[in-house]
C-alpha cells in the first residue's frame, strides 16, 4: 500500500440558464474540441464560490454571482496516452457545481487559453451533443440543475485561514 495519500483535482463549475439554454465553453483539449459547462480548478487563497466566478470570468468573460449549489461530484477519468500525455492518466476530480446570475459581458476581455468560444445551447442540443462533452459530469449537472437540484450556499463552510497568504499575510 503506498503512503502517499490520494487527493482528487477540486474543481467549480457554473450552470448558467437563460431563455432555456445553457452558457457552455469549447474547449482545445489534447481529445479535440469539448464541450464544457464553464469551470475550473479552486486555487489557493479562494473560496469555492469565488473560485466559479472567477472561473466563468475567465472562460465566458461574463461576470457571475453563484446563488444556490447544484451538487458536488466525484469522477474518475482514464485519460488517453498521448504526446502531452505520455502513458495516459487517471483522475480523479471532485466537482461543486453552482447556479447563479450571469453578470455584464466585458467583450474586450480575453477568453482563457484553450477556449475558443461561449454558445448557447438547449437541453435537448445538449444531450445530443454528449459524445462532444469534456465529461460525463457536464450533462449530470445540467440534468440536476434541470430537476430542481439547489442546496444553500451557506452549506460551504470557508474557514478564515484559507485567505491567507503563506507568512500570516491576507
Amino acid at each position: 500500500m503506498s503512503s502517499e495519500r490520494w487527493k482528487p483535482s477540486t474543481t467549480v463549475a457554473a450552470i448558467i440558464e437563460r431563455d432555456g439554454r445553457f452558457l457552455l465553453v469549447e474547449e482545445d483539449t489534447p481529445e479535440g474540441l469539448r464541450l464544457n459547462n464553464p469551470a475550473g480548478h479552486l486555487d489557493p487563497g479562494e473560496s469555492l464560490v469565488q473560485a466559479c466566478a472567477r472561473e466563468t470570468l475567465e472562460e465566458t468573460a461574463h461576470h457571475f454571482t453563484p446563488s444556490a449549489l447544484v451538487g458536488v461530484y466525484l469522477a474518475r477519468v482514464q485519460l488517453p496516452d498521448g504526446p502531452l500525455r505520455p502513458g495516459g492518466d487517471d483522475v480523479s476530480y471532485l466537482r461543486f457545481a453552482f447556479c447563479g446570475q450571469l453578470g455584464a459581458l466585458e467583450p474586450s476581455r480575453n477568453l482563457d487559453k484553450g477556449i475558443v468560444r461561449t454558445l448557447w445551447l438547449s437541453a435537448q442540443e445538449l444531450q445530443s451533443s454528449r459524445a462532444q462533452h469534456r465529461s460525463a459530469l457536464v450533462w449530470q449537472c445540467v440534468q440536476d440543475y434541470l430537476r430542481g437540484q439547489r442546496f444553500p450556499l451557506d452549506l460551504l463552510y470557508t474557514g478564515e485561514g484559507v485567505h491567507a497568504l503563506p507568512g500570516g499575510s491576507a
